[in-house]
C-alpha cells in the first residue's frame, strides 16, 4: 500500500492518533514493535497558528518514527490551512485531517466529526489544504454524523475528489462516540466501491491479532488501523505482524512487556519532569493488560496510580514483577 510515494508494503498496521496516548516516545516504541506508521496526538490549527509551545512540541518527529504523520483539527477553513503550512515545516510524511473526534469539547464546536455537520466546510478544508502543502494529506473520520446520517459512501469520494491520497474510516458514527461495536460494513462498502482509487484505512475495535487478519480478509481495506488497544500494550503490533506473517500467536514474556512499560515511563520523565511525566504514563499502566489476572491485586494497582515519585513507582513495579510476573 502507497500513501502518495510512502511504501507501507502489504497489509499495513498503523498507530492511530490519541490525545495524551501517541507521543514521540510511545510513537518510537511503537514503530519498533511493528506499527507501519505511526500519528502524532491530534494538533489544534489554532493552537498552532498562536504558536502555543506545548502544541508545537506534539509535531516534534524523530527520524526513529518514521514514516509517521501530523494530524490537525480545527473548524475554520484559513487558520486550518495556515497550520497545515506550519505543519509541513516539521517535516511530517503525511499531514492527515481530523474529521472523527467525537470527543463534545471538539465535535460541539464544528471541529473534528462536527464537520460531518458541515460537510461543504469539510470538502473546502480538504481542497485547500491539498492545494497548500506539498507532502500527502490524507483524512479521518467516521461513518457519519448518527445512525439516521451514515453518508459515508458518498463522502468518501467526494473527499477523494479533493486530493487526498488516502481515507481512514473509524467504523462508528461520532453519536456512538466509543460505545458499541464498529460496523465495518460500511467500510467495506467504500473500499469495495469501484470509483475509489485511494487506499482505505480500517478503524475500530481491533484488540487481537485474528481480529486484525479477519478485518482484512473480510472487507478488503488496505491497511488497519490500531488505537485504543495499544494503550499500555504497545507490543500489540508485534503480535499482530506475527500472526499475520506466521498465522501463530507471538511469544512476548512477561519481563519484556515490564521493560517496555518501564521504557515508557523513563521516557516520560526525561521527556517532561518527573511528576508530570508520571501523570502522564498512568493512562497506560491503568489501560495495561500486564496485570490483568492477578488475585488480588486491586490494592498495589491504586497505590500504583498514586504513585507519583519515579522512586515510588519503581519500588512497586519491581515487587509486582517479582511476586506475579517471574
Amino acid at each position: 500500500m502507497k500513501i502518495g510515494n510512502i511504501d507501507l508494503g502489504e497489509r499495513p498496521v498503523l498507530l492511530a492518533p490519541m490525545e495524551d496516548v501517541t507521543d514521540v516516545s510511545f510513537r518510537t516504541i511503537c514503530r519498533e514493535q511493528g506499527a507501519d506508521m505511526v500519528y502524532t496526538e491530534f494538533v489544534s490549527a489554532d493552537a498552532v497558528i498562536r504558536n502555543i509551545e506545548s502544541t508545537l512540541r506534539k509535531m516534534t518527529i524523530n527520524p526513529s518514527e518514521r514514516p509517521a504523520a501530523i494530524q490537525i483539527y480545527g473548524k475554520e477553513l484559513g487558520p486550518m490551512v495556515e497550520a497545515a503550512r506550519i505543519a509541513a515545516e516539521a517535516h511530517p510524511d503525511v499531514i492527515d485531517l481530523n474529521f472523527g473526534c467525537p470527543v463534545k469539547k471538539i465535535a460541539s464546536k464544528g471541529a473534528g466529526s462536527g464537520l460531518l455537520r458541515n460537510i461543504p466546510l469539510m470538502l473546502e478544508i480538504t481542497r485547500e489544504v491539498v492545494k497548500a502543502v506539498d507532502i500527502p494529506v490524507t483524512a479521518k473520520t467516521r461513518l457519519g454524523w448518527d445512525h439516521n446520517s451514515k453518508i459515508i459512501v458518498e463522502l468518501a469520494e467526494q473527499l477523494q475528489d479533493c486530493g487526498i491520497k488516502a481515507l481512514t474510516i473509524h467504523g462508528r458514527t461520532r453519536s456512538q462516540l466509543y460505545t458499541g461495536e464498529a460496523d465495518w460494513t460500511l467500510i467495506g462498502a467504500v473500499k469495495n466501491n469501484p470509483r475509489m482509487t485511494i487506499p482505505i484505512i480500517g478503524n475500530g475495535d481491533i484488540t487481537t491479532p485474528q481480529q486484525a487478519v479477519e478485518r482484512f480478509n473480510r472487507y478488503g481495506v488496505d491497511a488497519v488501523m490500531v488505537g485504543r488497544a495499544s494503550i499500555g500494550r504497545p507490543w500489540v503490533f508485534s503480535e499482530i505482524k506475527h500472526f499475520m506473517a506466521t498465522g501463530e500467536e507471538a511469544v512476548i514474556t512477561n519481563a519484556e512487556k515490564m521493560a517496555l512499560l518501564r521504557r515508557q515511563i523513563t521516557e516520560s520523565v526525561d521527556r517532561i519532569d518527573e511528576y508530570r511525566g508520571i501523570l502522564h504514563i498512568r493512562r497506560h499502566l491503568a489501560a495495561t493488560p500486564l496485570f490483568k489476572g492477578i488475585r488480588d491485586f486491586r490494592p498495589t494497582r491504586i497505590a500504583m496510580l498514586r504513585a507519583d515519585t519515579l522512586a515510588q513507582l519503581n519500588a512497586i513495579l519491581d515487587e509486582v514483577e517479582q511476586k506475579y510476573l517471574s
